[in-house]
């Protein structure tokens, strides 16, 4: 029979161990080995065949495993990691029932709050991060002082961030008060600390931030720690390409 050959990367991912992007960070870091060898970015495996080691544990394929799809409430002051080494608060705490063994889709720093999904399916979660396929991520910021519209206009035009220019967002106040304006922003990025680092760009400071839906995928009335499995519709809605030119405000 013929070996059918992954990349290491994606079969760590579809294992669930790790997404895809961080799977090549284990990669890099010598933590993966492939049949005895310690692995490298580009390694190609056979599932079923090759003994594949992440640490000390083994990693197998299963076809019969099932893929989970959770949808959490993440609170501020979690971690978005299934671990940590030094015994703070980490997201895995709050799915620990969860036999599957699902990661985080993308980031969510530790002050920050909302949707934050998770699977064991590789392949949702690269087409969720990947910045090709343009899926819309809303925040609700809550910012001090009161915004301009001059600071508006550089935020949706994209600014300068670590060096490179972020894509157009779509940026629209909620509710303007002295000293302080809660925004909604639609970004289709996912840099690290995307939204604070925009905001701090235009001399804004970000008091709150909670992501409230991913695509057309609402948060909405789930509570803070609290999880659910999404449904099949909505795996399907953010499993489909988007149309990268539509306006989420609809204006």
């Amino acid at each position: 029979m013929e070996r059918k050959l992954v990349r290491l990367q994606k079969m760590l991912a579809d294992c669930g161990v790790a997404s895809r992007r961080k799977s090549e960070e284990l990669i890099e870091q010598g933590r993966v080995r492939v049949n005895g060898k310690v692995a490298k970015i580009g390694d190609k495996v056979d599932p079923y065949n090759d003994k594949v080691y992440v640490g000390s544990k083994r990693v197998t394929a299963n076809a019969k495993t099932p893929y989970r799809y959770i949808m959490l409430n993440k609170p501020r002051g979690y971690l978005t990691t299934m671990s940590d080494d030094r015994g703070r608060k980490c997201v895995a705490d709050l799915v620990k029932d969860i036999e599957e063994r699902i990661y985080p889709v993308g980031r969510l720093d530790k002050d920050s709050e909302g949707m934050l999904l998770m699977t064991n399916d590789g392949e949702f979660a690269n087409h969720i991060m990947h910045p090709k396929k343009h899926v819309n991520k809303v925040y609700r910021v809550t910012v001090r002082p009161t915004i301009t519209d001059e600071q508006i206009n550089k935020l949706s035009k994209g600014v300068v961030i670590d060096g490179r220019k972020t894509a157009p967002a779509q940026v629209r106040v909620v509710k303007k008060e002295e000293g302080r304006a809660v925004l909604e922003i639609v970004i289709r990025e996912g840099r690290n600390r995307q939204i604070r680092k925009m905001c701090e760009s235009v001399s804004l400071e970000v008091a709150r931030l909670k992501r409230t839906a991913v695509g057309s995928v609402k948060l909405g009335g789930l509570k803070v720690g609290d999880y659910r499995d999404l449904t099949a519709d909505e795996v399907k809605k953010l499993s489909a390409d988007p149309n990268p030119s539509q306006n989420f405000f609809g204006e």
